[in-house]
């Protein structure tokens, strides 16, 4: 994508989120939000009708004879999903299973438009393979050409499968022919209905914001209604501040049957964006920080820098997904300064798609977190014990 086609981009996705969230008033807003709101009607047909479809088999699912593990969430973006996907198959390895992870590669590079032209004139988009992220040795792809979620899975699973295609049925039989895979882990796998047999379906809901603003795509940032939670074999509820009751009563009138894991997102340590050098969590207790992120939910990560006992002086926010330039690191970089900041910190998931500086006058670091679950299983052992080897 071109850098203005990019900027251009970014700026209407920005437009819309605070017209969607109504921090935009005025009459264009206003009009654009009654807009939505009537397409929201048309995607909910939509959906009922892709659903009834399956259901009554006009449109088949495939059945790929492995363990299917769909992990995935209701709303667009911020429940904290990668490192649920990231504990599951790091903790399947460990029992023993050869995991694969497949993944749509959100917002990749796609394949040269001339390439997918002849692949789909020549009727041979079935036969190419998926794009290999990890083969379980090696890494094989950069973060542009994977995706952040995929490459940020493969470059911490060193030993685990990563296959990224949106036909998650082909990329199954790859996995499971080319690797021999017994089992499969749909990254942002709930909607996908097209591959089932042995499966275990687990929904992620957000203690912060459960259900989004409570509509529906494009007016809202809801996927699903509320209602299909009850697909759910298995909930958690991610970044859990502990005060869940009235959460997990609407939960229990969802879905009854299903049991419901609280779970948080615990920082581990610091890692230097540049070097890989690692501190303590406490690094930066008492000190002046600068934070830059590009996520969906960026005030749940500057809260969790103040949590952990720093000045946060200065942060600047991208849209979801932001590729920085070398010259946008180099303005926070900046600007940082002028507000006195020590240290510059970010997300992992943002620092996959950092460029490389020519200088560095502020050490940059990443915050690595994993889950840690708090309620409704002992540990992730237990867990996945419970989910997949029942």
């Amino acid at each position: 994508m071109s850098e203005p086609l990019r900027r251009w981009t970014e700026t209407a996705e920005t437009f819309f989120l605070e017209v969607i969230f109504e921090q935009r008033r005025g009459r264009l807003a206003g009009t654009v939000r009654a807009t939505l709101h009537v397409l929201s009607y048309v995607y909910r047909a939509a959906i009922k009708l892709r659903r009834a479809l399956y259901d009554t088999r006009i449109v088949r699912d495939t059945t790929l004879g492995v363990q299917v593990i769909a992990i995935g969430n209701l709303t667009v973006g911020g429940t904290g999903k990668t490192p649920v996907v990231e504990k599951f198959a790091r903790e399947l390895k460990d029992q023993g299973r050869n995991v694969a992870i497949l993944s749509r590669g959100y917002r990749s590079k796609p394949p040269p438009l001339s390439r997918r032209f002849i692949d789909r004139l020549l009727l041979r988009r079935e036969q190419t393979p998926p794009r290999v992220v990890s083969d379980g040795k090696s890494l094989l792809l950069d973060s542009e050409s994977a995706g952040d979620e995929p490459f940020m899975l493969a470059s911490n699973l060193k030993d685990v499968i990563v296959l990224v295609d949106k036909d998650r049925v082909k990329a199954g039989r790859y996995a499971i022919e080319k690797f021999g895979c017994d089992t499969l882990l749909l990254d942002d796998g709930f909607q996908y209905w097209k591959l089932r047999g042995r499966r275990q379906d687990v929904v992620l809901i957000d203690c912060q914001q459960p259900f989004g603003n409570q509509f529906l795509l494009p007016r809202g940032t809801l996927r699903e209604p509320p209602s299909h939670v009850a697909r759910a074999g298995v909930i958690f509820i991610t970044k859990s501040d502990g005060k869940t009751q009235s959460l997990r009563e609407r939960l229990a009138v969802l879905n009854p049957r299903a049991p419901v894991i609280e779970c948080v997102h615990h920082p581990l340590y610091f890692e230097d964006v540049f070097t890989a050098d690692q501190v303590g969590i406490d690094y930066i207790a008492g000190k002046r920080v600068a934070a830059l992120s590009g996520i969906a939910q960026p005030e749940s990560f500057e809260e969790g820098l103040r949590k952990l006992g720093c000045k946060l002086v200065y942060a600047k926010r991208f849209a979801d997904h932001h590729r920085f330039t070398q010259q946008e690191l180099l303005n926070a970089i900046n600007r940082s300064k002028k507000r006195m900041a020590e240290i510059l910190i970010t997300t992992q998931k943002d620092a996959v798609r950092f460029p490389k500086l020519d200088r560095r006058d502020l050490p940059i670091y990443f915050m690595r977190v994993e889950i840690k679950i708090i309620a409704g299983a002992k540990d992730f052992h237990d867990c996945v014990d419970k989910i997949c080897f029942r």
